[in-house]
């Protein structure tokens, strides 16, 4: 575990400070949140280091509610005078807004009683120094793998651990430490004129959870290499499988879509599919936000919601929507603990490995990056450019580059055929690859 970045006693004493002065001045509700922590960051190129950052945050921000007007302001001043002018800016905006009858706090019944400890925070005592010798050594692994590796973006190591303390006018105030760290390497490989550029990172918790830096080397001067000599593709139609890493974002799609801000607009293809089978019948989807040490784990919402498990998709059946206090007064519903967003999304797998998923396909494309941002959330259109690797019997056959790969979220949410156990867990949502049954790829 890590100490505390910051006495969470003396951080209480300013949000109750903050909130009695809101109720002082005329507020008939409030909410303070506030954010410290401290990190160091060293990016090493070519050997030779580049830049040293160290980091120290904090901040407090105020939201009051009077008759349904909504104001918000924040500092980065904890002293009394400077905690009260923010509360005073809150109310004359608030005072100035126009009303919506579906702003204000969560309702009390909803808060989190108990706030679990998720051994979220595990502090990494490393000095500059010894941050800068493993950069080096990460880099150094992966330029030694190859003579055709010649150049390098360079590699970075960073810490950061950080609190989050949250209380509003309902009597409640609670919050929770925090830390991640990251080692990453981007290297350029180089053969018959033809240049690639590639990386790879690892990223935890608990920096005694990182991959070793010689493993992160390799792994981007593998995947660097890999991907010389690309050629394009003629246009067709075929089979896909999403690689982990970029099987993220088309999950990352559907909680876009399935979000309450997106729902009351009316800017989301999911409108009104609440019990509706949206994807596969195979598929199952959770928020497991409990997760001990997980990147997206959290004891309660922005609003001061506790999180609880749940169903997203059951049977490829639409379940929940991912609302707040505000979107789901919006849309007539319950709030769901997800103001600020989902809290580990975990797509169940198979048994098969990536291999196994290729053998599966026989002849398709394998995604391994793709560019740009191409998803409409109202229709579902999705085209993002993308490359890879062209498949045959299973087996990689020669890299591929500038194509695009296009088709309907609709469609491809009810056209995956499985889903991979080699789960990337760097991040807040936690999928295997995925093979869905066809795309159209645009090529020459």
């Amino acid at each position: 575990m890590c100490a505390m970045q910051t006495n969470h006693d003396d951080v209480r004493v300013i949000i109750d400070k903050a909130l009695a002065r809101c109720r002082e001045i005329g507020a008939d509700s409030a909410e303070a949140a506030i954010g410290t922590g401290k990190g160091l960051s060293v990016t090493v190129r070519m050997g030779r280091v580049e830049t040293i950052e160290h980091q120290r945050d904090k901040g407090l921000g105020i939201t009051v509610y009077m008759g349904g007007r909504k104001g918000s302001a924040s500092t980065t001043d904890f002293s009394d005078k400077a905690t009260e002018a923010t509360a005073a800016a809150a109310c004359t905006i608030a005072k100035n807004a126009s009303e919506d009858d579906c702003a204000g706090l969560i309702e009390p019944r909803y808060l989190a009683k108990n706030a679990p400890d998720l051994d979220l925070c595990h502090g990494w005592d490393i000095d500059p120094q010894a941050a800068i010798e493993l950069a080096i050594e990460c880099e150094s692994a992966a330029r030694q793998t190859d003579r055709r590796l010649t150049n390098s973006d360079g590699a970075i190591v960073s810490t950061y651990a950080g609190s989050h303390l949250y209380g509003n006018t309902h009597h409640f105030i609670n919050g929770w430490d925090w830390s991640s760290h990251n080692i990453d390497c981007t290297v350029i490989a180089e053969e018959n004129g033809n240049m690639q550029r590639d990386g790879w990172y690892t990223k935890a918790r608990d920096y005694r959870d990182l991959d070793s830096v010689k493993a992160v080397g390799e792994e981007a001067a593998h995947r660097t290499l890999s991907r010389l000599n690309a050629q394009k593709l003629s246009t067709r139609s075929a089979p896909v499988i999403f690689e982990a890493p970029v099987a993220r974002g088309l999950f990352a799609a559907f909680i876009n879509a399935a979000s309450g801000d997106a729902l009351y607009r009316k800017a989301s293809f999911l409108l009104d599919k609440l019990g509706e089978e949206i994807f596969a019948p195979h598929l199952q989807i959770e928020e497991q936000p409990h997760l001990p040490k997980a990147l997206g784990s959290a004891p309660f919402d922005g609003d001061g919601m506790a999180t609880r498990r749940k169903h997203l998709i059951r049977d490829g059946v639409l379940e929940s929507y991912l609302l707040s206090a505000y979107s789901a007064r919006k849309l007539g519903l319950t709030p769901t603990g997800n103001a600020g967003g989902v809290h580990n999304l975990v797509v169940k797998n198979s048994d098969q490995n990536l291999e196994a998923l290729l053998r599966q396909m026989d002849t398709g494309l394998l995604i391994t990056d793709m560019i740009g941002f191409g998803v409409n959330q109202v229709t579902g259109d999705y085209s993002r450019g993308a490359s890879g690797f062209w498949i045959e019997r299973g087996e990689r056959q020669f890299p591929v580059e500038e194509i695009t790969v296009a088709a309907n979220l609709a469609d491809m949410f009810r056209q995956i055929i499985s889903v991979g156990n080699d789960v990337d867990h760097r991040g807040n949502i936690k999928t295997g690859s995925v093979l869905l049954e066809n795309m159209t790829i645009a090529g020459e």
